[in-house]
């Protein structure tokens, strides 16, 4: 039976391949509001590229490879995102039914919390771990 650490990693895995995804497709004018108007790149180059590396660390969470690295890579790109999510907020841009400064507010205030769940679902023993060391 897979641990609660395993199972949010995996979740957390599957979400981010599937963000990436909607980057490449069906939401890339969605996330390009996100990307803030003083970043000096092309938007849509950016959200495609975030796309990809958003797709590679998902599917590197889902199958557990290096997870204490992984998890640190994407908590550090949730980091990187963060000013995005800001710039969303200033700007007052509608984007993924967040149509409100309130909207905008809340999803700045759970951007921590994705941060944390990439590291705890990637740094703690999972429960094999656990029992693999008493039996030792």
């Amino acid at each position: 039976m897979p641990s609660t650490r395993t199972l949010a990693r995996v979740a957390l895995g599957t979400f981010l391949t599937f963000a990436g995804t909607g980057h490449l497709s069906f939401a890339r004018q969605e996330f390009q509001a996100q990307v803030p108007d003083w970043f000096p790149a092309d938007k849509d180059v950016v959200v495609l590229a975030s796309g990809v590396v958003e797709i590679v660390q998902g599917l590197a969470l889902v199958s557990g490879w290096n997870q204490r690295t992984v998890g640190k890579v994407v908590a550090a790109f949730f980091v990187a995102v963060f000013p995005g999510n800001i710039s969303q907020f200033l700007e007052h841009k509608d984007a993924f039914g967040l149509d409100s400064d309130a909207a905008r507010a809340v999803r700045i205030a759970f951007q921590p919390l994705l941060v944390a769940w990439a590291l705890w679902s990637t740094h703690g023993p999972d429960e094999r771990e656990v029992g693999e060391a008493a039996a030792g």
